[in-house]
């Protein structure tokens, strides 16, 4: 069927009419599509910026966490009879594992032969806020320490960096030769006085 543009009455109320609801018609048609296209791309834009706010918490953590260990080993190594003033640093194997939740079931097919089959199925358990799902976290591990430096005053003395090493080597499940233990040079005690 071919429209006859010359045939259609421009001066009747009704053909005005039908031609105003046919393009608002149209108007609908295509508003729901740009905002649904909006809302995805904002969607992936917020679940982007998401990430990278729980990427920069997970760092910010794990910073504290080796902060405080240091703190609290300084404290400790430094109350060992001639080691005097002491800073560590800890450089940490990785940031950490979070243990999710999982859901698994079992099922168990015996054929003719008498031979038994078992499928395992596993799937995550999710907690849900508001629109958003997360995985369910069972355990936090904390980060896996990969190497310690420790700067004492009285690391020359072999009596007292011997009983520097065992000591890190009992609180942490390290070998003797990821951890070093050095003396501290006198312009660093002398500026530490100076506190």
């Amino acid at each position: 069927m071919k429209w006859d543009w010359k045939k259609l009455n421009l001066k009747d109320k009704n053909t005005w009419l039908v031609l105003g609801l046919f393009g608002v018609l149209l108007l609908v048609i295509a508003m729901p599509t740009d905002t649904l296209e909006k809302q995805k791309v904002d969607l992936s834009q917020l679940q982007i910026a998401s990430e990278e706010t729980e990427a920069a918490s997970q760092q910010e953590r794990t910073d504290d966490t080796v902060e405080a260990l240091e703190g609290r080993l300084e404290e400790t190594l430094s109350l060992i009879d001639g080691a005097g003033k002491v800073r560590v640093m800890i450089t940490l194997k990785d940031t950490g594992e979070k243990v999710v939740e999982k859901d698994v079931s079992r099922r168990t097919d015996a054929d003719a032969g008498g031979t038994q089959n078992t499928d395992q199925n596993q799937s995550s358990i999710y907690e849900k806020d508001g629109s958003k799902e997360t995985p369910y976290v069972s355990n936090e591990l904390t980060p896996q320490v990969e190497g310690v430096l420790v700067v004492a005053q009285g690391a020359g003395n072999s009596i007292v960096k011997q009983n520097i090493l065992q000591s890190v080597m009992a609180l942490f499940p390290l070998e003797a030769h990821k951890i070093t233990i050095v003396k501290m040079s006198m312009q660093e005690v002398s500026d530490h006085e100076n506190f």
